[in-house]
């Protein structure tokens, strides 16, 4: 197998089967009299923009007259001020991810303020990484329902209701340490749905991360994170995408599936609040990991992630390629570019890499001698 020697890509979402889904296009009928789920060719792709402040409501209304929003192929755009758009409260319905209840759980100063939110999207990713350039840093784009979200190796996902679908911007100059922003945005999700949790007097949910990029509870998966980015002007263009089972229980688990289980069948976690909550902790979890490292997260990130002192089995050919012998080692940690740190039986330190082929990270492992 060969060996990755570069610093570890971004690794985005173990593909499940085909019916599962994180992130998905919209037809939101630009009058705003009714939501259509059924696609019309080239019809407009309509995103209502709406800001925290009046900063960010003046730049929402700059992209709206510019018209400078766009989505990959051309596809038509129209965008639409929430504060302008007609019967707001068909967008903010039941079903529909409430703008106004998220601005007002939200308390960042950078992240999370400019919104851009469409009932049913191809991708999340793609509206964000589409226009970087032309939106704040920080802005986050929103979607009820996506069908053409973005995984590992160019996998499409498809996301139903009930799923929270989001991805945002930021901008990073170290390029040694963008690898590692994936590891603060899983972090930043677990304490915030723990954070939701005690806030509406519900038990805290044992929601932990499986390395890189998953999210599992219950030893489901229940979420995961894809992170891209471009280099422009000695800067890092980096767009975040999460996909977090709510209020879906297939093809596993969601959240408010297990609160039920657990006796709250009259109290259920809402999107809104889960990703006001995100933005709120990941503010905080960024600031430190830019003026200290990931090391000062390190403790809490290893308290929430599945593996502390797992064994895995690594395969490894000869010289010749004929012969496959298998290795045991026990996981320690992260090493400094990202990837896993781990010992062999007789002591050895290694660092474990992914083969770039399995879409199971822990079945395509090869190991690196760290000096």
């Amino acid at each position: 197998m060969p060996c990755l020697t570069k610093s570890p890509r971004f690794l985005s979402l173990k593909c499940p089967p085909s019916n599962f889904s994180l992130f998905q296009k919209l037809n939101l009928i630009p009058n705003y009299r009714r939501l259509s789920a059924k696609m019309e060719p080239q019809s407009s792709t309509t995103l209502v923009l709406c800001g925290k402040s009046s900063e960010e409501n003046e730049a929402a209304r700059l992209l709206k007259i510019n018209n400078v929003l766009k989505l990959p192929g051309g596809s038509p755009v129209t965008a639409v001020l929430h504060s302008e758009a007609e019967n707001r409260e068909r967008i903010d319905g039941d079903d529909s991810f409430r703008i106004n209840s998220y601005m007002n759980f939200l308390s960042t100063s950078r992240f999370g303020k400019l919104l851009v939110y469409s009932p049913k999207l191809a991708s999340t990713h793609d509206v964000v990484s589409n226009n970087f350039l032309d939106l704040p840093i920080g802005a986050v784009c929103v979607a009820d329902v996506q069908f053409k979200g973005r995984g590992r190796s160019k996998n499409v996902w498809e996301s139903p209701k009930g799923c929270l679908l989001f991805s945002f911007t930021l901008q990073m100059e170290d390029g040694r340490i963008v690898p590692l922003v994936q590891y603060v945005v899983c972090l930043a999700m677990t304490e915030a749905i723990n954070d939701v949790c005690r806030r509406n007097g519900m038990p805290c949910l044992d929601v932990r991360i499986k390395w890189p990029n998953d999210l599992y509870l219950d030893g489901l998966k229940v979420g995961g994170i894809l992170c891209t980015s471009t280099y422009k002007d000695k800067k890092f263009n980096v767009s975040a995408g999460i996909g977090l089972n709510v209020n879906n229980e297939k093809p596993t688990t969601c959240l408010n599936a297990i609160l039920q289980r657990l006796g709250y069948v009259s109290h259920q976690l809402q999107r809104e609040d889960i990703v006001a909550a995100f933005f709120n902790k990941f503010e905080s979890f960024y600031d430190i990991f830019i003026s200290q490292g990931f090391q000062a997260l390190e403790e809490l990130y290893y308290k929430t992630w599945l593996h502390s002192g797992q064994r895995v089995i690594i395969q490894e050919k000869s010289e010749n390629q004929d012969q496959v012998s298998e290795n045991v080692v026990t996981i320690q940690g992260l090493t400094s570019s990202g990837y896993l740190l781990a010992a062999t039986e007789d002591g050895e330190t290694c660092e474990l890499h992914p083969d770039g082929n399995s879409f199971d990270f822990f079945k395509g492992l090869v190991r690196r001698k760290v000096a």
